[in-house]
């Protein structure tokens, strides 16, 4: 949507004159939009001016298209700024910047992510230039316009007010490659920044490329919709790290490769515990929530709408959806549609009630139901598997030792096992309790567990008299606290 558009002389005019605050606020009222308040109004002021003591040249013809808080078509993303024009060789082009008042910012451990002071406190936030590479590629995949026109995109971000003693922060080694894709220009940098828009914009345009632009269709470009769908299968056992696994991997595409990817899961709990651990890092929650999904979200999610869903604890997924288990068809199935590759992280041995359907077959029917490829190991083999264990100390043996106890499979196990455990069998499991209760005062990682083996009075119910399991000594417990959702990491927990 074009909010502000206009001609260089034109936009150096309204800058100039004190009036483009006044004028952008004016078309907003006028498309039925609300700009985000008056902290917005002001960084038009100050980043606009910036932008017009740049474009302020003779080098620049006075005729190049302008455009402030363009948003892309059928998306809530607005770019700052757009500066459309054409090479020496009459290309057509348009640069993309992402404005920023920034004076510093802290760089972080994460790809794309820094901390900078913004809406009133230091939060974690995209890399500028992450910023306006994501806008590019989202034109680029999705706008036929600039497929069928050939128009050349260049993100980049300009930061007039960020400090030169500060530059390490922002131009951090972690962020190479999408600086590279995406440069950052910083305070007196202005003869830089027109250079850099000089190598695209020489000529004025011969056609109104923004609105072409705007007028575009949406649809996923060629490639993209010639991209074969793929479906991975990964199994492991429980401490083989496939949340591990499963959350860089999502770290991975979504900063490091500019790709819309999501995790899924059926289960809350673990959700919610990266929404609290997330939170106090500052992330935003609306950014978090999209990052982690319920298995239930695309029952009517447009196929192939997104790069990756990954799929943890895959073996927990339901047939129907909503909570009276009557929307949808199959989750698999969606996820799957829903995806260009689709990945699954599963261990058949952990399904825990009648409604979980995941399994390695049910999902290879999927796939090809689909049509989406499965991913196949050079020996031919169509799962992968992790099989190093990372928790009990690492030791494999004591895994196998407890499936030979248990009855799921038989192993060389039986008699026992290397590595520092302490083991106990109790007869009076209040004492168990108390003796468990130390061992949690050292670092909180000490939990009772029980299997679905009793019934759940308490959970529909405030009554704290009421108990989920009694047993002889006096032993009385509750199942998990309905007053938070985060039981797995809170301190009072082990009750």
């Amino acid at each position: 949507m074009l909010i502000y558009v206009c001609t260089k002389a034109q936009f150096l005019k309204d800058v100039s004159s004190g009036r483009i605050v006044s004028i952008l606020e004016e078309a907003f009222r006028r498309k039925g939009l609300l700009h985000d308040n008056d902290r917005e109004s002001t960084a038009w002021e100050n980043s606009l001016s910036a932008v017009a003591n740049v474009l302020n040249t003779k080098e620049l013809p006075n005729d190049l298209q302008i455009a402030v808080e363009y948003q892309i078509p059928q998306t809530s993303k607005r770019v700052d700024l757009v500066i459309a024009g054409e090479d020496i060789e009459s290309r057509p082009h348009l640069i993309l910047v992402e404005l920023k008042q920034w004076t510093e910012a802290l760089e972080t451990r994460q790809l794309g992510i820094v901390k900078a002071f913004t809406g009133g406190q230091i939060r974690a936030v995209a890399h500028p230039s992450y910023q306006a590479f994501s806008y590019a590629k989202t034109l680029e995949n999705f706008n036929t316009a600039i497929q069928e026109h050939q128009i050349g995109l260049h993100p980049c971000a300009y930061l007039h007010n960020y400090s030169p003693s500060k530059r390490e922060q922002i131009f951090a080694s972690q962020y190479q490659e999408v600086l590279d894709a995406a440069p950052v220009f910083i305070k007196r940098e202005e003869t830089k920044f027109r250079k850099y828009l000089l190598q695209w914009v020489q000529r004025p345009p011969r056609e109104d490329i923004l609105k072409t632009v705007d007028q575009g269709e949406i649809r996923p470009s060629k490639a993209l919709q010639d991209d074969q769908k793929r479906t991975i299968i990964i199994e492991g056992g429980p401490g083989t790290g496939k949340s591990v696994v499963a959350v860089r991997l999502l770290v991975e595409l979504i900063s490091r490769r500019g790709r819309n990817a999501q995790y899924v899961t059926k289960n809350a709990a673990p959700r919610n515990v990266y929404f609290k651990e997330l939170r106090q890092e500052q992330y935003t929650l609306e950014y978090i929530k999209n990052l982690f999904k319920g298995s239930g979200s695309y029952v009517n999610c447009p196929k192939n709408a997104f790069d990756c869903l990954i799929a943890d604890e895959a073996h927990r997924l339901n047939e129907k959806s909503g909570m009276y288990r009557s929307k949808g068809e199959n989750q698999i199935k969606e996820i799957i549609a829903a995806a260009k590759v689709s990945v699954f992280f599963i261990d058949e041995d952990q399904i825990v009630t009648t409604s979980d359907i995941g399994s390695v077959d049910e999902i290879k029917k999927w796939a090809r139901k689909c049509g989406s490829q499965l991913f196949r190991l050079e020996g031919g083999e169509d799962t992968l598997k992790l099989t190093s264990q990372f928790r009990c100390n690492g030791s494999e043996g004591y895994i196998s030792f407890l499936n030979d106890v248990l009855e799921i499979s038989s192993t060389a196990n039986y008699d026992g096992f290397d590595g520092d455990y302490e083991i106990r069998v109790y007869e009076d499991v209040c004492q168990m309790r108390e003796d468990l209760r130390q061992k949690n005062l050292i670092n909180n990682k000490a939990r009772m567990v029980a299997g679905y083996c009793y019934p759940w009075p308490s959970k529909n119910s405030n009554d704290p008299s009421i108990y989920d399991i009694e047993l002889e000594g006096a032993f009385r417990a509750r199942w998990n606290f309905n007053s938070t959702d985060t039981w797995a990491i809170d301190s009072d927990s082990f009750d």
